[in-house]
């Protein structure tokens, strides 16, 4: 055990998509970089690559990228993509036994991958980036039928059963799957999952882009400013935002920004909520850092969710978070956010409500998250996502000498 604690990992990264892109891509790039910064060596071969790194114990290879030709992942769909990036990472192994003590592989892009990992011996721990999908798509449904919202055919979260049932392999095939939240664990665990094979990881802050302005800035006789930040679609529960902001008392005074793109049925389905005086509607914006520093508390009321970064990257820059409890344990209940149960409208009202007539909760709030900031960062996350790995191979070591007596 303590032998394998102070050897140098070394992992195997299959992403199969294009690394240091928007939204996960950027996120999958900092993890690897948080990794290696731990003194890991990192082997990545990732469908495509656009954003460099620096370390001397990365080494990148792009699978799906042929010259300066940018991936066909729109002409192809992402799903044809992934499975070619897996079968290629699979031909690739067998070299590669003696190389790598772990792989870390990301969903729809690792069956082939772990199939042949396991008759090599190695370990493959699997990102889960959200709940279980199949508690996914039927959250998502019912709210949908709730609310009276169809989403657009293709939708990430729309049903596919085929999605659904390669998704399943590979959760029942990995060796170990990395949740970034207590939620996610007990989506997986409703499904009958053993809990030793959930491994608790988190996602980073960029302190460099998110940190915070002096308080003395900020007037206290001034209405609050609320921001929402991410895709404007029916699981992250901007209705509920919206419902909860126009009962509260911040809403006379106040501001609600709402920043992200929508899906066109649930922007029409929230034309009169959005048409209030005191919200306004920024659609993507570029900025996000700068205007999370300008408001006073963000809000994500998710209904289903893996782990929102945002919430962490608010709290960063000094704006209070105000989450449902799907979102990420990071924010804990009245020490650096106010935390809802899931769906509670009149909790997220109240909550909103109490800020605005009690400013030194604000401020306690704001100041607690502040003080959290540095166990939150991407240095922090790189050795809980090493932790992860370290347990995934001693277990898969258990299991190997158990098999052979």
């Amino acid at each position: 055990m303590d032998n394998q604690r102070t050897q140098t990992l070394r992992v195997l990264h299959s992403y199969p998509h294009r690394l240091g892109m928007s939204r996960i891509c950027t996120i999958a790039w900092h993890e690897i970089d948080s990794v290696a910064a731990t003194g890991a060596n990192m082997l990545v071969m990732a469908g495509d690559s656009v954003r460099p790194f620096t370390r001397e114990n990365i080494k990148v290879t792009k699978t799906l990228t042929l010259g300066k030709r940018i991936p066909p992942y729109r002409i192809l769909g992402t799903r044809r993509m992934c499975i070619l990036h897996d079968w290629l990472v699979a031909k690739r192994l067998p070299k590669l036994r003696d190389k790598i003590d772990i792989i870390h592989a990301w969903p729809l892009g690792a069956r082939r991958t772990m199939q042949a990992a396991k008759k090599l011996g190695i370990p493959v721990a699997l990102e889960r980036c959200n709940a279980h999908t199949k508690f996914a798509y039927e959250s998502v449904r019912k709210e949908c039928e709730r609310i009276g919202v169809q989403l657009p055919v293709g939708h990430e979260h729309a049903y596919d059963k085929k999605i659904l049932n390669l998704e399943e392999e590979e959760y029942n095939a990995a060796d170990g799957i990395l949740c970034p939240s207590k939620f996610v664990i007990k989506t997986f665990m409703d499904e009958g999952f053993a809990p030793d094979k959930m491994h608790p990881f988190f996602y980073g802050v960029d302190e460099k882009k998110f940190y915070p302005v002096a308080q003395n800035n900020r007037n206290d006789s001034e209405g609050l400013t609320m921001i929402y930040v991410g895709v404007c679609a029916v699981r992250k529960g901007l209705h509920l935002a919206l419902d909860a902001w126009l009962n509260s008392t911040a809403s006379k005074t106040g501001k609600f920004l709402v920043v992200g793109g929508f899906i066109p049925s649930y922007q029409e389905k929230l034309h009169d909520l959005l048409a209030h005086p005191s919200v306004e509607v920024l659609g993507h914006r570029e900025n996000v850092p700068e205007l999370m520093r300008k408001s006073d508390i963000f809000v994500l009321p998710s209904i289903e969710e893996g782990f929102g970064l945002v919430c962490t990257e608010a709290m960063a820059s000094g704006c209070v978070p105000l989450v449902s409890d799907a979102c990420t344990d990071l924010c804990q209940h009245m020490k650096n956010s106010l935390v809802h149960s899931v769906g509670d409208t009149a909790a997220i009202s109240e909550h909103i409500t109490r800020l605005d007539q009690d400013r030194s909760l604000l401020h306690s709030l704001r100041d607690q998250g502040l003080a959290d900031t540095p166990s939150l960062t991407w240095e922090a996350a790189g050795h809980a996502i090493v932790r992860a790995y370290r347990d995934i191979i001693l277990r898969n070591a258990h299991k190997l000498r158990a098999s052979q007596k």
